[in-house]
């Protein structure tokens, strides 16, 4: 009988250590909640901000308007282009007048070949300039829609750079557009860690402020940017529900193998 009770006694001994070995095998991980999709919005054109419609936790769909930049210059450049062209078809129309009254005096024998052929060459070379200059005032005409910067996807303003006045400086970002629809989670774990997950790992991921509990897939190893630290990010897809934001504190389970 104390054999037994000494057998048992082992078995659970046993099982004990080896649940907690499992235990100390398993990793938990600290995360943060982001966005796969978040665009910094910046102007092709320079000139002064109007109309500035958003401000930051702004939330847009696509093609709304986020703000104009102040049309002042394209209008005078539009100017410009449309006395260009309405000055060289008028020279055109002389020109061609004269080229048709050439060539029927050509016909009667009252002047020269060398002259109708000149006023040819006239007539042809102003007839390229009236094209280049249409097509000067059509690419002018096309640049107002980049005077309107609009929501190139949903999502929320997570930073504005700008205010209403100031000079839009293309290259230079003026707002944070995020995407709520593409969230993904993000963590750093250790590389001696690192054989423990793959592409396409299951894990178990938590969002402790709305007491959500779920499974998520890794999507994604990317070594880190300082290689003193021996650390990877990891990417988490996961299913989203309603409240999720970017920079939500979030922890992810990674099971023993």
């Amino acid at each position: 009988m104390k054999t037994i009770k000494n057998n048992i006694n082992k078995f659970m001994l046993l099982m004990l250590l080896g649940a907690s070995s499992l235990m100390a095998n398993n990793l938990e991980l600290a995360a943060t909640v982001i966005s796969d999709n978040e665009k910094f919005i910046t102007s092709r054109f320079m000139g002064f901000i109007t109309n500035l419609r958003v401000t930051e936790g702004s939330f847009v769909r696509k093609g709304d308007v986020l703000y104009e930049i102040d049309t002042s210059d394209m209008d005078a450049k539009k100017t410009q282009a449309n006395i260009q062209v309405a000055m060289y078809q008028t020279q055109l129309q002389t020109v061609q007048r004269n080229f048709d009254r050439y060539k029927r005096l050509y016909e009667k024998g009252l002047v020269a070949k060398a002259q109708v052929e000149e006023i040819e060459m006239n007539y042809k070379n102003l007839s390229d300039m009236v094209r280049v200059a249409k097509s000067q005032e059509g690419e002018v005409k096309s640049q107002y829609k980049y005077l309107t910067i609009k929501a190139p996807n949903s999502g929320v303003i997570t930073k504005k750079m700008i205010k209403s006045g100031e000079m839009a400086i293309p290259g230079m970002p003026a707002l944070v557009l995020t995407d709520l629809g593409n969230l993904k989670m993000q963590a750093e774990i250790g590389e001696a860690d690192l054989f423990k997950v793959r592409n396409g790992s299951k894990v178990d991921i938590e969002i402790p402020s709305l007491n959500y509990k779920t499974t998520g897939t890794v999507s994604a190893i990317i070594p880190s940017s300082n290689p003193m630290t021996h650390t990877f990010l990891i990417k988490i897809s996961f299913k989203k529900i309603p409240k999720v934001y970017p920079g939500m504190y979030a922890k992810v389970f990674i099971k023993a193998k």
